[in-house]
């Protein structure tokens, strides 16, 4: 029996294509951010959300600690997870909050904070969504603790609860 080149390629092709297949199937779908902790965040700067004055990582060196969080008004698990926010601007002394306020109207967020508290020690906004991708962000809400050397001490993926709020307390004491 003799085989033609073309079955030959066909052939290789549906195995390349059957092995890139399977080698994907290995890969965890699960977003992994302990390779960010104990990085130091890069340097950025944002505009404050009512533009009288410029945020960048040097204000946060200032900070025993610096809960960084990526917010929006249209996020409706930012709205659960605002209440631990609230509480951790109450309850944890060595902490500084900064709101990044992610693709969103600035209208629309001091209505937000009007309604639901505004938690944040700062507020920055960030219309086109590219600082919050360099901090690692692919959703929202999402918060980064660090310390005053920029160094990340934990990230959260997805809204905080009650035990994330009750680990930065105890972390920031």
């Amino acid at each position: 029996m003799k085989i033609s080149l073309p079955k030959i390629i066909v052939l290789a092709l549906i195995v390349f294509i059957l092995g890139i297949f399977f080698i994907g199937l290995n890969k965890t779908p699960i977003y992994d951010t302990k390779n960010l902790v104990g990085n130091t965040i890069d340097d950025f700067k944002l505009n404050s959300l009512n533009g009288n004055y410029k945020i960048d990582q040097n204000l946060l060196k200032e900070n025993e600690f610096t809960l960084i969080n990526f917010w929006a008004s249209w996020c409706a698990p930012c709205r659960a997870e605002h209440k631990y926010l609230v509480g951790l601007k109450k309850n944890a002394n060595n902490l500084k909050l900064l709101g990044i306020n992610f693709k969103d109207d600035k209208k629309n967020a001091n209505k937000f904070l009007k309604d639901f508290g505004d938690p944040f020690h700062y507020l920055a906004q960030d219309t086109v969504g590219k600082v919050s991708i360099n901090f690692g962000v692919y959703g929202i809400p999402e918060s980064i603790l660090i310390n005053n050397n920029l160094e990340i001490i934990q990230k959260f993926v997805g809204p905080l609860n009650k035990s994330e709020y009750e680990n930065i307390i105890k972390i920031t004491k």
